[in-house]
């Protein structure tokens, strides 16, 4: 009888070492069976009503209890909630978290004056895909899962904020290719990874390139050649697979069989746009192809509030406001009166989308400080919209949004224990005490500089501008969000924006303008290189003969040069670099 039950015990573990897959066989710490309980503390669960005094338990990276009765499991790690607030983790809608050196999200498709006429800063085209039949920049079958590196201390900064999730993506091109949802924590790639893909991605920015599309016609001319070439090439390989005896098999092309999800509206597209006439341009695309869009960005969605709402289209809205980065200089200009009005109204924008019934969620938008994402929540309730929905496109609004409210944004039992705890409100200056991602604690840091919102360029400028043997004294201030730059020019050559502006790896910036001369208004290109706190470089206007400019900002008190630091570079020595030339 012994003998038979040793027979069947060795069988049954033969069966199970035989049906379990080897990845499971050869367990990784992560996987080791862990139980937590936190007690008596306030939950705030989302899906309902806040518990004031109650038990959350976690168990095997879920949650497995949550509630005012819940019994602690004998096996628990018991944690003290007494004071505490526990939140499900939250979740960043949309951004590069875990792409190293990606371009901040927009980088390729957004700021003002992107699709909507004026055209948006250059978009980096990003690595090739191989096998495409497409450029760089244009092949919708790139992944960022082969981008993805697990690296902790990039994800200090958000995880010390209450951010435990994040939607991300390469950032790069006009086709940007497929996105993934992923946990903020672990040194393995493949257990990040909640859910790939999630979306195709698109911005609307020409390609800084040097080739097609170069211009904002040429990019929607693209856009929209791409998506016929991908509804014949949809239309022919079905009728193959009807009746393939007889008719030429179709080639394979990995571009088109990418977007062939997006055409049937399995899949959605995030599209990033931030200005009315942008985000309009995006949803007549998405109308004229039957798409099912989401805009990202959003700086103005709510003015298009009714027909986002009509159309069933939700925002990724960003918590990176406009505002004023240094002092202007004395003799400066002030700002003009669009710029004080977007400053106004940006904390305004989630109040008047939920007020239209549009839902939203809330991406950091290459915010330079990760506090800064909380504490501009905080400034949406401060200006309309209510503390619980802040809280909801943070978490299970966003999770819903994004197709995995079913496993993210909320405290209830089997979902995925990421959990925030805090002593305070979350939004409302609370301190994040612990953090748990897929159950398991995550060592905290206090929150620090966004890595992929570099402000090497920020500050107020003073550039003397060379031309027609004149010097021109200028005052600029500039803004630096990711790659792109932003900002304003006051003095000789008349008060205006700039428009098209980047800034690159290499520190090369590239801006044009609508000057004041003697002979009216002309368009002017400037190219030129940053070094520190000096910038220098060439400015082109049609039919005069080339100039030069050349400035600088005040040092910067108590750290580095302003420059190169922020920006991942080291700082220059010796003389600065001979500016490109302006093409």
């Amino acid at each position: 009888m012994v003998a038979s039950l040793r027979r069947a015990a060795v069988t049954a573990t033969a069966v199970t070492l035989a049906v379990a897959p080897l990845s499971a066989q050869l367990a990784s710490p992560r996987n080791i069976p862990a139980t937590y309980a936190i007690t008596n503390a306030r939950l705030v669960t989302i899906a309902g009503p806040a518990i004031e005094k109650g038990t959350v338990v976690v168990r095997d990276g879920l949650i497995a209890a949550v509630g005012a009765g819940v019994t602690v499991p004998a096996d628990a790690r018991v944690i003290d909630g007494t004071g505490l607030t526990v939140y499900p983790g939250l979740i960043d809608a949309y951004g590069t978290l875990g792409v190293p050196n990606a371009p901040a999200p927009g980088a390729g498709g957004g700021g003002r004056g992107g699709a909507g006429g004026a055209g948006g800063p250059a978009a980096t085209p990003g690595r090739s895909a191989p096998n495409s039949n497409y450029p760089a920049g244009l092949q919708p079958e790139q992944s960022v899962v082969d981008l993805l590196k697990a690296d902790d201390e990039a994800f200090s900064g958000p995880t010390g904020a209450g951010i435990t999730t994040a939607l991300t993506g390469t950032g790069a091109g006009i086709f940007q290719g497929q996105s993934a949802i992923i946990n903020l924590a672990g040194s393995d790639v493949n257990a990040m990874v909640v859910k790939a893909p999630v979306a195709q991605h698109i911005g609307f920015s020409p390609l800084r390139n040097g080739g097609f599309p170069n211009s904002l016609m040429g990019v929607f001319a693209a856009l929209r050649q791409q998506f016929l070439d991908a509804q014949h090439y949809r239309d022919v390989k079905a009728a193959y697979e009807r009746n393939p005896r007889g008719m030429t098999r179709p080639a394979f092309d990995p571009s088109l069989e990418a977007l062939l999800p997006v055409l049937a509206r399995t899949q959605p597209v995030v599209m990033y746009a931030t200005t009315q006439r942008e985000i309009e341009r995006a949803l007549d695309l998405a109308k004229e192809f039957g798409l099912r869009p989401i805009i990202a960005g959003g700086n103005e969605a709510h003015l298009v509030a009714a027909r986002l709402k009509a159309d069933n289209v939700p925002v990724l809205l960003s918590l990176n406001f406009p505002r004023r980065n240094s002092a202007a200089s004395a003799d400066a200009d002030p700002d003009p009166i669009r710029v004080l009005r977007e400053r106004a109204d940006a904390p305004k924008a989630a109040g008047k989308l939920a007020a239209a019934g549009v839902k939203f969620a809330f991406i950091s938008g290459g915010l330079s400080t990760w506090s800064d994402v909380t504490g501009n929540a905080q400034k949406t309730v401060e200006h309309g919209l209510s503390g619980d929905a802040a809280l909801r496109a943070f978490t299970l609004q966003s999770a819903e949004i994004l197709g995995v409210g079913d496993r993210l944004g909320s405290l209830e039992t089997g979902k995925i224990a990421n959990l925030v705890v805090t002593r305070g409100d979350l939004l409302d200056r609370g301190r994040v005490t612990q953090l748990f991602i897929d159950g398991r604690p995550v060592a905290l840091r206090a929150p620090t500089t966004n890595a992929n919102a570099a402000a090497g360029i920020t500050g107020t400028w003073t550039v003397t501008v060379s031309i027609d043997g004149s010097d021109l004294p200028t005052t600029w201030s500039l803004r630096q969000d990711g790659t792109r730059l932003l900002g304003s020019m006051q003095g000789a050559l008349g008060s205006v924006e700039i428009q098209n502006g980047t800034i690159g790896a290499d520190n090369e910036l590239r801006f044009t303008a609508s000057i004041t001369m003697k002979d009216g208004t002309e368009e002017a290109t400037f190219v030129g290189t940053l070094d520190g706190n000096a910038i220098r470089g060439r400015m082109a206007v049609t039919g005069h003969a080339p100039s030069t400019f050349s400035g600088t900002r005040p040092q910067r008190q108590g750290g580095p040069p302003a420059g190169n630091g922020a920006t991942g570079n080291p700082p220059a020595g010796g003389a600065p670099r001979t500016p490109p030339e302006v093409r």
